[in-house]
């Protein structure tokens, strides 16, 4: 929200000055980012007249301005061609600056010395003023001589407001000197406002009524103008438009910009002719129906959606934007003024899912005070009768659905001293009439004010308390150490666990990343998920891009957007990031979230390890970061060699806890890895957090102080069979003598059958209490090799 200084000031007596008037207002909730002069070092200019224009001598293309500063004679050399004898201008004499810096002095055109030059609208730093392209030409009633920067009011100061959702009431001139007024007790309204009554309509034409068929709009209000004559507006409201950042178009278009900024009402003006029935009616969209807006998009509408009607036919998209088929041409004749106000939330939306983002959205999309439309429209008509460009009809139509009343909210002292740490009631009260909120009764410590419309924001005790000590200012509430209660806190199983989990991986080399949760439907082909259930992504119904539109399913696309970044960086050692964050799934109203873990691993390009390759990132010491997060939570992961859509044949293995698949541990398709431009392998892992959450059970005992008998063993099995289930029929057949088994050898080639795999395990056997015998250790272990016989394994 751009502020003119000048402006306020119109409105508001401030005995201040502008620096201290934007600082009260950033510490009070409303930032000012900027603070800046539009005509930059525009001086010296005066008001001239064009006394004589004659041809250059030997130039075509220029003429001579012989020009009356009202201080005397001075001759411009100019090639506009706007110009006419008895024309008032803006001129810059020599010495004068230029809004861009620059300095005027003589020049000579072919023997014609030219002091200095007249202006354009562009010279004097407001380019979009100019309504034909030249000379910018003045009111001509403005005293000669005068400095054009005075004149012009150019000597502002416009405040760039960043306003927050909450407050819609400050996007408007009127909303400003409201909280002005409240900051300042010395700062007073120059002229109160009075009761609009608007009457009952007497138009020229035929009008059959508004109907409001959708509850989304409480009031719509119309009016009517003729003999409309289109033309540019008067200069001074061109200048305005062009300091608040509105570009002028037209005085029927400018003065509902003007009323917009002054009130905070946005209008619209239809052209009566091109109506197709003499009726208004607001109705919701119908699905999949289409409407062609005033940038000359067809758009696709959802229920959702309001449509202002004329009949049958839409002719404007309610709160955003009007439609071609009524737009307001150079030949218009004849127009209705519409002020209405429209529900906050479905404006919102539409906006944001067609992409229209215009002043009028912005501004209903906040909230706009439902007390405006007559009061707007009472605004827009007079400045169309002082400009002369229409003839307003009497009247007006009026329409309102039931909408709720004045509200209140009550005040206590108790509440105001043990939030405020002050309790001066009738301050507090004070303060809150500087609001506009006024108080209704009081007995017994407690007040009741009434809310006024443009507040929707206020409706509890504690907003009244926020607004109070907004005011009054936060830096006078005394400090004061939070209480506490008795014992410590304690994390959460959840956050207990990604606090160990994340300790674990930076100590492995990990660096963590934290990505958007939503990613480009592109990863869906990426990927391979098209047949993959995680390929059913949930998409947004509000993007911010197209690029960003849908919910993750997996975790990868964050960490190999943060991979691609960091290699087109420059970056061209080994990258392992980690990430723990939620995956989104489901159909139709039903979403399911799950925390997941999850980690990239790329080796790098340049690998300068002194114990060379064998220390370079392989799927098997991925596979061990994996187990090393599993263990530090007391956990045990079995891993599956199985298959990912995404997944390197033979490379790729599910996790798999407690008979249940949580994961997988994977290499990237090389193909993918091509695709994505990433020179080398690229491993993967995710799984389930709830897998690791709460605390594992951790089994202590004294170690043995006898010596362990070691015993080989080799089979063949499948190669389908996981060498933890081999593991583990083996503990279970030797008991609890066994005291360890190791995998050492893997073969599959020359005297192994197709399809199988020869495993060798070093197995020790050891007591608590004696040294086991040599004959007692043989016939343990040949018990053992009988029975993995009898479940089937082949003994080598």
């Amino acid at each position: 929200m751009l502020v003119s200084w000048n402006w306020l000031k119109e409105l508001v007596d401030i005995p201040l000055d502008v620096q201290t008037v934007a600082d009260r207002l950033t510490v009070t909730g409303n930032e000012i980012e900027s603070i800046t002069k539009p005509c930059g070092d525009l001086s010296g200019a005066l008001v001239a007249r064009v006394a004589s224009l004659s041809p250059h001598g030997t130039n075509p293309s220029l003429q001579i301005a012989d020009l009356d500063t009202g201080k005397g004679g001075a001759l411009c050399v100019t090639a506009a061609t706007n110009l006419r004898q008895g024309d008032v201008v803006p001129y810059a004499p020599p010495g004068a600056v230029l809004a861009d810096g620059t300095v005027m002095g003589e020049r000579d055109f072919d023997g014609v010395v030219s002091q200095g030059m007249m202006l354009s609208a562009q010279e004097i730093g407001l380019p979009d003023v100019a309504d034909e392209y030249g000379i910018l030409r003045l009111p001509s009633d403005l005293p000669l001589g005068e400095d054009v920067v005075s004149c012009l009011a150019l000597d502002d100061y416009i405040l760039e407001l960043s306003i927050t959702p909450n407050r819609g009431d400050m996007l408007s001139m009127r909303g400003v000197a409201r909280e002005v007024v409240a900051l300042f007790p010395e700062a007073s309204v120059r002229e109160r406002e009075e009761v609009v009554s608007l009457g009952q309509p007497r138009w020229p034409v035929e009008f059959n009524g508004i109907y409001l068929e959708d509850d989304g709009c409480p009031v719509y209000a119309l009016g009517m103008a003729d003999q409309v004559k289109i033309g540019p507006s008067p200069l001074w409201a061109r200048i305005r438009l062009s300091l608040a950042g509105v570009r002028p178009i037209n005085n029927v278009v400018d003065a509902t910009n003007m009323v917009m900024l002054a009130l905070g009402q946005p209008l619209h003006a239809f052209d009566a002719d091109r109506l197709p029935s003499p009726s208004i009616s607001v109705r919701s969209a119908k699905e999949g129906e289409t409407f062609s807006t005033l940038d000359h998009k067809e758009r696709q509408l959802m229920s959702s959606d309001m449509v202002i009607c004329s009949g049958q036919t839409s002719v404007a998209l309610a709160g955003v934007m009007g439609g071609l088929n009524s737009e307001i041409e150079d030949n218009t004749s004849r127009i209705f003024l519409e002020s209405a106000s429209f529900d906050s939330a479905r404006v919102g939306c539409t906006s944001r899912r067609l992409g229209i983002p215009s002043e009028a959205s912005y501004r209903y999309s906040r909230g706009v005070d439902v007390e405006l439309p007559e009061r707007a429209l009472k605004m827009v008509t007079d400045l169309l009768s002082d400009w002369g460009c229409a003839s307003v009809a009497q009247g007006a139509w009026v329409s309102r659905r039931d909408h709720r009343g004045a509200s209140t909210a009550v005040l206590t002292e108790k509440k105001l001293r043990r939030i405020a740490m002050w309790a001066d009631m009738d301050e507090a009260s004070s303060i809150l009439a500087r609001l506009g909120m006024g108080l209704i009764s009081q007995k017994d410590g407690e007040m009741v004010f009434s809310i006024p419309s443009y507040r929707p924001d206020i409706s509890i005790e504690e907003d009244l308390i926020e607004e109070i000590t907004r005011i009054r200012g936060y830096d006078v509430i005394p400090s004061r150490i939070p209480g506490c209660d008795h014992g410590r806190g304690q994390l959460g199983p959840v956050s207990s666990a990604m606090r160990s989990l994340r300790c674990q991986a930076v100590s492995r080399g990990y660096v963590e990343v934290v990505s958007y949760s939503f990613h480009s439907p592109r990863y869906r082909e990426l990927l391979r998920l098209s047949n993959d259930p995680r390929g059913d992504m949930i998409p947004l119904k509000n993007p911010l891009s197209g690029e960003l539109s849908m919910m993750r399913s997996t975790m990868l696309p964050g960490l190999l957007e943060s991979l691609q970044r960091t290699l087109r960086s420059g970056w061209r050692r080994p990258v392992r990031l980690y990430e723990v964050g939620k995956v989104f799934s489901g159909k139709g109203d039903t979403t399911d979230e799950r925390d997941r873990v999850a980690g990239l691993v790329y080796p790098g390009r340049h690998r300068r390890s002194p114990y060379g390759e064998s220390m370079s990132a392989d799927l098997l010491s991925v596979k061990s970061d994996v187990e090393a997060l599993a263990l530090q939570r007391g956990r045990n992961f079995l891993f599956v060699q199985s298959q990912e859509p995404f997944g390197h044949l033979g490379q790729t293995a599910h996790i798999v806890y407690d008979g249940t698949v949580v994961g997988f541990l994977s290499r990237l398709k090389p193909s993918i890895e091509r695709e994505l431009d990433v020179d080398g392998p690229v491993y993967c892992f995710e799984f389930d957090l709830a897998s690791l959450v709460g605390e594992g059970e951790l089994w202590f005992s004294s170690a043995s102080s006898y010596p362990p008998a070691h015993r080989d063993i080799s089979l063949l099995v499948g190669s389908d069979t996981p060498v933890a289930q081999v593991m583990d029929d083996i503990r279970d057949i030797a008991g609890p003598l066994l005291n360890q088994v190791d995998l050492f050898d893997v073969y599959v080639g020359k005297g192994v059958p197709e399809g199988k795999r020869s495993l060798a395990f070093s197995m020790s056997y050891r007591s608590k209490d004696r040294t086991l015998q040599d004959g007692e250790v043989d016939d343990l272990h040949r018990q053992v090799r009988s029975r993995l016989e009898d479940k089937g394994y082949v003994l080598r």
